[in-house]
């Protein structure tokens, strides 16, 4: 009976998974309302005048303060400090303002002249004045995006180490895409309801992202009860947090391998999310709806593979390897979208082989973190890796918007003329099968790393 009443909550699988679920439904909304306007770049081009460029800028701005002002660093550091429920919470928060203002910038209200529009419309007055207003949303709901990214890795960490990690963290990854997946379902469907418009689907997903704060509420009680179970246990002046230890993870060789090799595969995922949508109706010549429909089928196959995967690299190991055949992969679906004759069948494959590696490289990766740095500055490690990340997620969709306007002179000014005329994608998806390659070749580096120094990368977790 005493034994049974010295089990911590996260002891009991009921208890931690209730924790596990309570964390993901957080993040399907945010990833919901990362995408809530992906497959409806078409109808942002004809109805508020924005070009791919702008979009490009827009897509990016997300990650605009989180690279600039270094947001993710102080993030890591209130996360180390503060821990992860005044983390989560303060996230969760910051997500749903920027969303806000998000929604605001598109109303009819404000494109009309409402309030801060004479303001934004006094300077930059190439880029639409509805576009810099999202820009501004989109920013601050980045920070909050990335800071409850780092916050649920450390607290999944928190309650399932030494037990089912890699499989929970390939579970939470694949509530995330399902949030994916159902947008992309989703806003075709409300935007091109009855009164079409581009304003509706933000508006409900703005909904969902309240309903994730509600759910992280339910998680900090959860865990809170953790904390009065383990106790106070005073730690000694090596074990607590300290800037410096920042400073040891961008002189560790193998942690900075890693998060480059982050930066490149996920800027050859979530920006192309950005504009898969456009490129499939580009090449296809299928409506909006449909392509939304057929590239929705990437994050589910991610969804469902991910788990397995996780529980794989939970009993059998693999880690290094894995990373290495997830590049390999990407790089190949890409080239397939650039290079070769597309058809529906055609897109299908690429779109899973994207899909397998979407599970491969995520399921491997963030795992493998907490065996390279210690337990004092790990939500720090995770806010350095999401900062290089967000360096690439930020200029990515820029670059990739302004290539593809480059690669088609005159084809923006048709289309806003009402022509009807296709984007050629090639070297945007040429852009995006680089990195792949590039990743490819760090994960060779990771390996005989791992190989020499013996970090157990490609150990089991269990």
């Amino acid at each position: 009976m005493t034994e049974k009443l010295q089990k911590k909550l996260s002891d009991s699988p009921s208890a931690r998974w209730a924790a596990l679920m309570l964390v993901s439904l957080m993040m399907f909304a945010a990833y919901m309302f990362v995408d809530v306007l992906s497959p409806l770049q078409t109808m942002l081009e004809t109805d508020l005048g924005w070009s791919p460029e702008t979009y490009g800028t827009v897509s990016g701005s997300a990650y605009v303060l989180n690279v600039f002002i270094g947001f993710l660093i102080i993030a890591g550091i209130i996360l180390d400090k503060m821990g992860v429920r005044f983390t989560g919470l303060l996230s969760a928060c910051l997500m749903i303002i920027g969303a806000l203002i998000k929604l605001y910038a598109i109303t009819e209200y404000f494109r009309n002249g409402g309030f801060g529009y004479d303001f934004l419309n006094s300077f930059f007055t190439s880029i639409p004045v509805s576009a810099k207003l999202v820009c501004v949303g989109f920013a601050i709901f980045g920070c909050g995006l990335e800071m409850a990214g780092i916050t649920v890795s450390k607290a999944i960490v928190k309650w399932f180490r030494g037990k089912e990690l890699a499989l929970a963290m390939g579970i939470e990854m694949a509530i995330a895409r399902l949030g994916v997946f159902v947008v992309f379902r989703l806003s075709p469907e409300i935007a091109n309801s009855a009164d079409p418009s581009v304003v509706k689907p933000v508006a409900v997903v703005c909904l969902f992202l309240c309903i994730g704060l509600l759910s992280y509420i339910v998680f900090s009680l959860m865990d809170k009860k953790l904390d009065s179970q383990i106790g106070h246990i005073e730690q000694s002046e090596e074990e607590q947090f300290k800037i410096s230890d920042i400073g040891r993870l961008f002189t560790s060789k193998p942690f900075m391998i890693i998060a480059f090799l982050c930066v490149l595969y996920y800027s050859a995922i979530f920006p192309f999310q950005k504009f898969a949508t456009s490129m499939l109706e580009n090449r296809l010549d299928i409506s909006t709806a449909d392509a939304a429909g057929l590239f929705s089928w990437f994050p589910i196959g991610a969804m469902v593979l991910t788990p397995f995967l996780g529980a794989f690299l939970d009993y059998k190991g693999k880690g290094a390897t894995m990373l290495i055949f997830g590049a390999i992969l990407v790089c190949l679906c890409h080239l397939t979208f650039a290079l070769v004759p597309l058809t529906q069948t055609i897109a299908y494959i690429a779109i899973v082989l994207l899909g397998i590696s979407f599970s491969l490289v995520p399921a491997a990766l963030w795992p493998s973190v907490p065996k390279l740095v210690a337990d004092r500055y790990l939500g720090s490690a995770y806010s350095v890796i999401f900062w290089i990340q967000n360096i690439g997620l930020m200029l990515f969709p820029i670059v990739i918007g302004w290539a593809l306007k480059v690669s088609n002179p005159g084809v923006s000014e048709k289309i806003a003329m009402g022509e009807d005329i296709a984007y050629d994608y090639t070297v945007p998806m040429l852009i995006f099968a680089s990195l792949g390659v590039l990743a490819f070749f760090l994960g060779l580096m990771l390996k005989m790393q791992d190989k020499k120094h013996n970090y157990g990368l490609e150990k089991p977790n269990v």
